[in-house]
């Protein structure tokens, strides 16, 4: 990859904030929905190993139990799926979807027998794969971005573990699980380092021939004059 190509490659397009945007505005709309018509979503969540409760694999992240849980998932939800799309752009319908259904499966297999809503899995799945996919790559941008990402939300790995019995500390488990593990699928995939024409092995071959060449003429310069002397 040259500098043109990666300019190019993380030039920004209009569906790197319209997608996060309406995806978060669509959370909000679903909980006004539920709130203005005196609904009750929460069953559609992701109940354990029952069949109805796979349900929630695909619903759960729309449910949210009150504003204040919407609010504490809708700014990192925003700001990670925007890095998602701009950074890793070609796969990131991938991550996200494949990735919401994994880790919505996973929490279906692990979790206590309650209803689980929400979005944190996928913030969680997002903060997990911006986080090591820089530093699996070995790319100095993109660990730069996951340095910010420990940064702005380093604290959220304490809620992996069972601090709080109301989190649903399964799913936040699930999510960033499935991200390690899609880092690893999806290295090769999307943005990788520059690569100059001197780190080629066949461009040191070359130095390394020019390199004896060039004895080669300084002994035989040595000799002719050698034998050139009196």
């Amino acid at each position: 990859m040259n500098l043109h190509e990666e300019h190019k490659q993380f030039k920004f397009a209009p569906i790197v904030i319209a997608f996060p945007l309406y995806f978060v505005l669509s959370l909000w709309v679903i909980f006004w929905i539920e709130v203005n018509y005196d609904l009750f979503f929460n069953k559609y969540g992701i109940y354990p190993r029952t069949f109805t409760g796979l349900r929630g694999v695909i619903l759960s992240p729309f449910i949210h139990s009150g504003i204040k849980h919407l609010f504490n998932n809708s700014i990192p939800l925003f700001i990670l799926l925007t890095t998602l799309f701009y950074f890793y752009r070609k796969i990131a319908f991938k991550v996200l979807l494949y990735g919401t259904l994994l880790s919505g499966l996973l929490t279906w297999i692990i979790a206590r027998e309650a209803n689980h809503i929400g979005a944190s899995g996928i913030v969680y799945l997002l903060f997990s794969f911006v986080l090591f996919s820089g530093i699996i790559r070995k790319y100095n941008r993109l660990i730069a971005v996951s340095l910010i990402v420990i940064f702005l939300y380093g604290s959220m790995i304490w809620y992996i573990l069972p601090i709080k019995e109301e989190i649903s500390w399964e799913g936040h488990l699930s999510g960033f699980l499935v991200g390690i593990i899609f880092a690893f699928i999806y290295r090769n995939y999307g943005p990788q380092p520059i690569r100059y024409h001197w780190e080629d092995e066949e461009y040191e071959d070359i130095l390394d021939i020019n390199d004896n060449e060039a004895n080669e003429i300084n002994d035989d310069d040595l000799s002719t004059n050698s034998n050139d002397t009196p």
